[in-house]
This record gives C-alpha cells, sequence and structure tokens, in this order.
C-alpha cells in the first residue's frame, strides 16, 4: 500500500449509511422508505435500523421478540443476517472507492479512508463523485466527509449524515469557522472516535463536555491526566495530523470460530461436529492469508439464563508444528470432548487459533513433517466448497449429510444475490 500524498492533502472517510439494511434495499426495492431492522446471530436483536425504524424508537440492540408484536403494526420489516452478501457489497464498495485514491484504508465493513489532493472546490467535486458512483453502480448509499486529519473526516462524515444542508458530502476546510464551532459545540465528546463512556465522564468531571471543549483543551495537560492517544484527538481536532494511515497488516494475532447454537448441543457426537466443522473453517482461513497456528484452544458453554445448570469447559492444545491442516486442527480441537458434562445444554462452542506465523517461515525437519499438509488436503476442501457451496464436503463428523440441526436460525433470510447462481435476482420483463 503507498504512502499517503504529501502537500496539499486531505482525508476523505467514505461510510455507507445503515449498511445492512441498505444492501437489503439494494436488492429489494420494496423495502425503500419502510422500517427495516436487520437481526443478530439466531434472529436475536436489531443490530442494524433503518431511519424510518430509528424514528420508531428502536434501540439498537433491542431484542427482536420484544418487536415482533409490534411489527405488523408499524410495518416493519425484519431481515436475518446476511453475511454472504454484506462481504460481498462492502468488496464492491471498496473496489469502486480504490479507483479515486493510491490510498485506501479499509476502515471496517462499510467504511473507509481515502487520501484525496485538491482545492475545496474540486474535492467537493469528487465527494460528490463518489457518493454518486457507488450509488448507481453498487446501490447503496454513502456519506463523505473531507478533512486534514482523520479525526475530523469522521466528524465531517458524522455532519453530511445527520445534516441535510450538506447533502451528504462535507468538506470540513468549506465550513466557516464559526459555523464549525457551533458543530462541534453541539456534539458530546462521547460521539469522538475512540472516546469511551468511561472517558466522556473523567472529561466531564473536568468540564469538557463538547468536543469543542476538547479542541480547546491544553495538549500536555490532556496528555499528562489521560494518555497521548486523547492528546493526538486533540491535535488532530485543530488540524494536525496525528493518526497515520494503517498498513496493511501482514499477520494476525488470533483467528476466533464460535456462534450461538439455533438448538441446544447435548451429545458428544454432536459436539464433535460443532469442533469438527470449525476446524475446517479455520484451516480455510489460515490458508488464505498463508499463516499456520501453532496454539489452538476449544471452549463450550451452556446458556447464561441457566446457571444451575452451567458448564464453561475449555482446553488449551499446543500443535506439534506451525500447521494450517485441518486434520491436525480438527484432532486439537476434539481435546474439549472429555471435558463435557452429560446431558448439559450447550449453546455456544468455538475455537481459537494462535500464536500465528507465515506459512513455511521454519521449514520443519524430515521426521515432524505433516503428510496431510503435502497433500494439500485444506486447500483441496476450500477448492471443493468454493465451488459447490458450504457443507459440501466436511472431514470427518463435518461432513455428515444432511447438515447438522444446530446451525444459526435465520428464518427472516434473503438470498444470496450476489454469490451465488440459483440465488440471482430475475427480473421479468412485462
Amino acid at each position: 500500500m503507498s504512502e499517503p500524498p504529501r502537500g496539499r492533502d486531505s482525508i476523505a472517510l467514505v461510510d455507507v449509511n445503515c449498511f445492512y439494511a441498505s444492501a437489503e434495499r439494494a436488492f429489494d426495492p420494496s423495502l425503500e422508505g419502510r422500517p427495516v431492522v436487520v437481526l443478530s446471530n439466531n434472529d436475536g436483536c436489531a443490530v442494524t435500523r433503518s431511519a424510518e425504524a430509528k424514528a420508531l424508537g428502536i434501540p439498537l440492540g433491542e431484542p427482536w421478540f420484544k418487536i415482533a408484536p409490534r411489527a405488523k403494526e408499524w410495518g416493519l420489516v425484519a431481515k436475518s443476517s446476511n453475511y454472504e452478501l454484506y462481504g460481498d457489497i462492502s468488496a464492491r464498495v471498496m473496489e469502486l472507492l480504490g479507483r479515486y485514491s493510491a490510498w485506501l484504508e479499509v476502515y471496517s465493513i462499510d467504511e473507509a479512508f481515502l487520501g484525496v489532493r485538491g482545492d475545496p472546490g474540486e474535492l467537493l467535486r469528487m465527494g460528490h463523485a463518489m457518493k454518486t458512483a457507488v450509488r448507481r453502480n453498487v446501490g447503496v448509499p454513502v456519506c463523505v466527509g473531507i478533512a486534514g486529519t482523520k479525526t475530523l473526516a469522521k466528524l465531517a462524515n458524522k455532519w453530511a449524515k445527520h445534516n441535510p444542508g450538506f447533502d451528504g458530502v462535507c468538506h470540513w476546510d468549506s465550513v466557516p469557522a464559526a459555523r464549525q464551532e457551533q458543530l462541534m459545540a453541539g456534539l458530546s465528546v462521547i460521539e469522538l472516535w475512540g472516546v469511551s463512556t468511561r472517558l466522556t465522564k473523567r472529561l466531564n468531571a473536568l468540564g469538557i463536555r463538547s468536543v469543542l471543549d476538547l479542541a480547546r483543551a491544553d495538549p500536555v495537560m490532556i496528555r499528562d491526566r489521560f494518555s497521548v492517544v486523547l492528546m493526538r484527538t486533540v491535535l488532530e481536532l485543530r488540524g494536525t495530523p496525528c493518526i497515520p494511515l494503517e498498513e496493511e497488516r501482514v499477520g494476525r494475532d488470533q483467528l476466533i470460530f464460535s456462534r450461538s447454537f439455533a438448538t441446544p448441543v447435548t451429545s458428544t457426537a454432536g459436539m464433535r461436529q460443532v469442533l469438527g466443522i470449525y476446524a475446517q473453517q479455520a484451516s480455510a482461513r489460515l490458508a488464505r492469508h498463508g499463516l499456520q497456528s501453532k496454539v489452538l484452544t476449544a471452549f463450550a458453554a451452556t446458556s447464561h439464563y441457566n446457571p444451575r445448570d452451567g458448564s464453561h469447559p475449555s482446553v488449551c492444545v499446543p500443535l506439534p508444528m506451525p500447521t494450517a491442516d485441518p486434520v491436525l486442527l480438527a484432532r486439537a480441537a476434539y481435546a474439549l470432548l472429555p471435558r463435557l458434562v452429560d446431558d448439559a445444554r450447550y449453546a455456544r462452542a468455538g475455537i481459537m487459533v494462535t500464536d500465528l506465523r507465515p506459512t513455511a517461515a521454519q521449514a520443519p525437519l524430515a521426521v515432524f513433517e505433516n503428510p496431510h499438509e503435502k497433500r494439500g488436503i485444506g486447500p483441496l476442501l476450500e477448492e471443493v466448497s468454493r465451488r459447490y457451496g458450504r457443507g459440501s464436503i466436511g472431514l470427518g463428523h463435518a461432513g455428515i449429510r444432511g447438515g447438522p440441526d444446530w446451525t444459526m436460525k435465520r428464518d427472516m433470510l434473503s438470498p444470496r444475490y450476489t454469490t451465488h447462481w440459483d440465488e440471482l435476482p430475475v427480473v421479468k420483463a412485462a
């Protein structure tokens, strides 16, 4: 990834509005103008709300069972999380944004920083061009904030989103100074990037309540009383860039595969299947990133709402060599099975691979070579799964025909319009 440009440079933050709900609307125009919520795993809680759903007063994280009785009255539409669709829509947005800058930092699934250059008029035109292009070519709405620092770009994006006068694009340096102070005075410090509720309370105790208060605070005092990180935020609010481009990470600290079950797992055979599937997924992810793991941790847990019969077994297994082989990972995960409690109703399980290192960073002695890795079993499984779909092949219990009955509950799942041939949208001409 190239370094951000020098000189008359600015940073643009492009953020998709209500991303999950917008991704659903991209292929279902009937959802436009209607309140929409997207639910968490097992159709549990509202994790995304459209503007119309927010206007109904539905809080973020509200359980679906509390909302459902009034859904028909409100005209509310609920959708199960469609991760394949959202991931593909995100990739399309990021690819399109990359055409506008050599410096693109993907910050999350729905937002990215870009290095941009030009005078205020050029930057505003570029912001509107990106907004129009994403809407036209991908089908989701975005807002654009442009400023001289990342912190101000985040704030500019927030103002673009919540102030109709900006028409979805805010160039901070084009806003009159008096208006800048008015906007900053109207925002609590908790609205700032990286400022938590606990930190907000500490700042409030010093009389620092608004973003403007923090921008006017003494940076040295902030560093001494809080941290260098918060001091950088103060300087960024004053227009001094202090948060550089994050280079793409070569490695990762850990990978976790865990999910709550729609139906509790009560048998060793069922848990063996769970762990086998997660081991296969971990193998595929490690191979995709060119990594191998030296340590695997497996765990399971009963529901938090069942403390009387609670069980939370876990096991940490050092692997004989760094590996991404699904056979070795599955065997290591099965070390959890003897620790399970008979008749316990496990609501969640998972595996975590740690001590990650690049593949073939250190070749093992011949006596320690893994024959499965030489045969490429992991890449073969991933290739078959990619071509024929998840669940088409698996190792041992992970490949039981018909699939498990504990898989995530998604009763309101929309089609995976962009990644599966048999779920492509169909247009019928009148």
